[in-house]
């Protein structure tokens, strides 16, 4: 699943929260073992829209860091 297809699902199941998965890298889709994770909370009034803004604000924020995170590790 991708795109705004996951932000649907999202909403539908009535998530409490969403986030990103940093993984590494395998032959299964997202199969590779989590580096980091993060969550923001979902309001019930929130729509697909507003979850997929949040969660991208989040990616934003947080991913250039992770990455610098993982360099540092190696």
């Amino acid at each position: 699943m991708y795109g705004m297809h996951v932000h649907e699902a999202v909403k539908a199941a009535g998530e409490k929260k969403t986030g990103m998965t940093v993984h590494w890298v395998s032959k299964e889709i997202d199969g590779g073992e989590i580096i980091f994770q993060h969550s923001i909370p979902i309001a019930e009034k929130d729509t697909v829209a507003d979850i997929a803004e949040k969660e991208h604000k989040l990616e934003i924020e947080l991913f250039p860091r992770d990455i610098e995170k993982i360099l540092v590790m190696c």
